[in-house]
């Protein structure tokens, strides 16, 4: 998702000279391959997205391929970027790294001041050594390595797959299908009472360029923070979202709240004063958004149908 988006800005606003490897073509989890490659092709600027992603149950189901990957990604790829020259690199991590019962809104200054929520445990342990690993090439090599912390993203060309999507496009996906197949009722997992922050991709596009353009990595780290967050400051709880998303589709069922599902983090958003004193701030409201994906939704099942 993020990927593609960056692609799609990169095409926008002329920019040529883009080097790029699908997974297929470069396993990043491959050590040697990853170094032959920067090797290779010298690249000048770097955004890491690549990643193990999913919502709860993926990471719950499988943390052991969620920490193994992911550090292999990260270990790999700041290091051969390290070896290989690389002028200026955004890795790109999640807000799940913080505490479970931070303070809100979470500031950076939160980051290992307290435990973790259980479900999602590997996968953040993994961003915060690929954070450390930036900040430490940082202090040790001065590589202009920067972190940068997105709350919930959503956007085109995300993953609807039930089983290890995220909740706006597993919701979107849920209720679509409901409303086709006449359903009476959608089950959601939780209580709906956990408070969430979600942005546009092409929101986060923006921040990672406007980061790369204008941030160094000493600002940060001089500053006592080792990562910058970014977020929409838009606060909704599950239950607000899934009739948000219920009217957004036009379903004319039920919502039944399956308590016995984990809700993960009681409340997550994210302080932001740090971008936006930078005169960076997001553009997209969440409503708008979403619209926007459940059309992009529908155009791409129409493909399918097609096919």
């Amino acid at each position: 998702m993020v990927g593609s988006a960056l692609e799609k800005f990169f095409e926008v606003n002329g920019y040529k000279n883009i080097v790029k490897r699908t997974h297929s073509e470069l396993d990043l989890i491959n050590q040697k391959q990853t170094l032959q490659f920067f090797m290779d092709e010298s690249p000048e600027y770097l955004f890491l997205l690549a990643a193990k992603v999913g919502g709860i149950n993926a990471n719950d189901k499988y943390r052991g391929q969620f920490i193994y990957e992911n550090l292999m990604i990260q270990n790999n790829v700041i290091h051969s970027a390290h070896k290989s020259g690389v002028k200026k690199l955004i890795f790109i991590g999640s807000a799940c790294i913080y505490p479970k019962f931070s303070k809100q809104p979470i500031s950076e200054y939160e980051l290992l001041n307290g435990y973790l929520e259980k479900t999602n445990e590997p996968y953040a342990v993994a961003k915060i050594a690929g954070i450390k690993l930036c900040q430490s090439y940082f202090e040790q090599y001065k590589n202009n390595f920067i972190s940068l912390m997105p709350n919930n993203l959503y956007g085109p060309n995300d993953n609807f797959d039930l089983e290890t999507s995220h909740v706006i496009p597993a919701l979107i996906r849920k209720f679509h299908q409901a409303k086709l197949s006449l359903n009476d009722q959608v089950t959601v997992w939780g209580t709906g009472n956990p408070q969430r922050e979600f942005m546009h991709v092409d929101d986060f596009i923006n921040a990672m360029i406007f980061t790369m353009k204008n941030i160094d990595a000493k600002q940060i780290y001089t500053m006592g923070i080792s990562h910058i967050n970014v977020g929409s400051g838009e606060e909704v709880s599950i239950k607000e979202l899934a009739f948000m998303i219920k009217e957004i589709v036009g379903y004319q069922g039920n919502i039944i709240f399956d308590n016995s599902m984990p809700d993960g983090t009681p409340r997550k958003i994210l302080d932001t004063s740090f971008l936006n004193q930078l005169n960076w701030t997001p553009n997209i409201k969440l409503e708008e958004g979403i619209y926007s994906l459940y059309q992009w939704f529908k155009k791409k099942q129409g493909q399918k149908k097609a096919l």
